[in-house]
């Protein structure tokens, strides 16, 4: 494994950077994803008494008479909160591909460069720049291709959130409005 690393140049640093970023945020956000979703299981009652952390200012909004504009701008804030760092996986799933293409031209330019500058190529001696190329293609796709799965996952459940958040905050201003 650390020869492949090796063989695949100096690119192999970014992307194996991106891979350790990409995997510790989409774990991050997964697990902070489940812990609102069992929040959000119990019944408004234990969530009004409760209050979970993410819905805990639209709660306080509500029970101190906040207009509804208000109540909204406080829900958007909070989704916000939510999506925070997915930006970030799609990002590394973006740039993965662009570090293992950049291996690519620049392995290849390290095979041309050997080829121009002798009048007998032996195919060994392009070895290194086909090396390169491959294996900096290989890693910035096998990097970006589970973020980018695991980007639309939880962008997915960022989004079933954001409903649940809505229509939790509507229970709650009923239940408050009809004085339950």
């Amino acid at each position: 494994m650390l020869d492949f690393f090796s063989k695949g140049g100096v690119l192999m640093y970014p992307i194996a950077l991106c891979s350790f970023f990409g995997v510790a945020i989409f774990f991050n956000k997964l697990f902070e994803f489940r812990k609102i979703f069992k929040d959000f299981e119990k019944s408004v009652d234990e969530i009004m008494h409760q209050k979970p952390y993410m819905i805990l200012p639209i709660i306080e909004a509500i029970e101190n008479g906040a207009k509804e504009r208000e109540i909204s701008l406080i829900g958007t804030k909070q989704i916000k909160k939510i999506e925070r760092g997915l930006s970030w996986l799609a990002l590394i799933a973006t740039i993965a591909p662009l570090l293992g293409l950049t291996g690519t031209v620049t392995g290849m330019i390290k095979a041309f460069m050997v080829i121009s500058s002798t009048t007998s190529v032996n195919p060994s001696m392009l070895a290194s720049g086909i090396w390169e190329a491959l294996i900096t293609t290989a890693a910035g796709l096998i990097v970006a291709i589970p973020i980018h799965v695991g980007h639309h996952y939880l962008e997915k459940k960022a989004d079933d959130i954001a409903l649940i958040m809505r229509e939790m905050t509507i229970s709650i201003m009923t239940r408050i409005k009809n004085g339950v």
